[in-house]
């Protein structure tokens, strides 16, 4: 089945923050670069990128910055929006849009769960508000409803800009369903991409991307490729490296994710701050190294 969107990897730029949480932009520029010489995919602003918390001022600040970055022929930037109403979404999009943006992250409302005839009203007007622009769904939770293969279906058979979905909770089947029943693009997490790949064109949301790229290549490779066994065994490396890393930090705490994704970016060598904009906390400065050491001390081939 032909997709509406090419097959890629997908990675998050996360924002820094100083002491007085404004951006650290050396630091937020050289994260775009760094992430350039690995990925062609990026985004800002999902709930990694904290695009939850961003006014729309501040918004405006970093998406400019990040076209600056990313405007090259063989880089693909996308926007993420989050807000609460479709009016803002709106809003926060023609912003992006009107300085060259036309690819965007969106997530359904949270505040109230959305039903069959208000999550199409929601595609309708956001989508239908920009149509030369290309649109991905980010299926999570947080939005009080997770949509599935036959809420895709109908969609896309009224949503003609809707191009791909972030779903990386879709189990086996719902992966093998969402690929050989619909046109979009699946951005499926590291885990369930070998599922998705077993069944067709699909693409990865690397959670793991900036700290483990050759083995994020290397999944990726092997599910286009058809070597699905190799790609599992692959799959399952980074997510065991990952749970070792994340082990220190967890501990009955719950974090948003954001926290856990600064830890991953600052693990790779970038000097990014683990500080996270109010009211959410951070990882500490020492529970971030008893991470990176127990990284170190099982995994050191995933390090590369």
């Amino acid at each position: 089945m032909t997709k509406r969107y090419p097959s890629s990897i997908l990675v998050s730029c996360e924002v820094p923050w100083d002491e007085n949480h404004e951006l650290i932009e050396d630091t937020f520029r050289a994260e775009i670069r760094d992430a350039m010489e690995t990925y062609n995919n990026l985004y800002i602003f999902g709930t990694a990128g904290e695009g939850y918390a961003i006014t729309l001022s501040r918004f405006k600040e970093i998406v400019g910055i990040f076209l600056e970055e990313t405007n090259r022929p063989d880089v693909h930037p996308m926007v993420g929006i989050i807000s609460m109403s479709t009016g803002l979404v709106v809003e926060k999009i023609a912003a992006a849009y009107d300085i060259g943006f036309r690819v965007f992250q969106i997530a359904m409302p949270p505040w109230g769960t959305l039903s069959d005839n208000e999550y199409m009203t929601y595609f309708k007007d956001v989508c239908g508000s920009f149509p030369d622009a290309k649109f991905v769904h980010y299926n999570l939770p947080r939005s009080g409803r997770v949509l599935v293969t036959e809420d895709y279906k109908r969609i896309e058979a009224a949503v003609p800009n809707l191009v791909g979905t972030k779903f990386t909770s879709a189990d086996a089947d719902e992966c093998h369903k969402l690929v050989t029943q619909t046109e979009l693009q699946h951005f499926f997490g590291e885990a369930n991409y070998p599922f998705g790949s077993l069944h067709g064109e699909c693409s990865i949301l690397a959670s793991w991307g900036a700290l483990f790229p050759s083995k994020t290549r290397e999944l990726f490779d092997l599910g286009k490729a058809g070597e699905f066994e190799k790609a599992y065994r692959v799959a399952l490396e980074i997510g065991e490296a990952g749970a070792t890393f994340l082990a220190p930090a967890l501990g009955g705490v719950e974090r948003i994710d954001g926290a856990f994704d600064k830890m991953i970016v600052r693990a790779s060598g970038i000097d990014m701050p683990l500080r996270m904009l109010s009211p959410y906390d951070g990882v500490d400065m020492e529970t971030f190294e008893a991470c990176v050491s127990a990284l170190k001390s099982k995994h050191t081939n995933m390090l590369n």
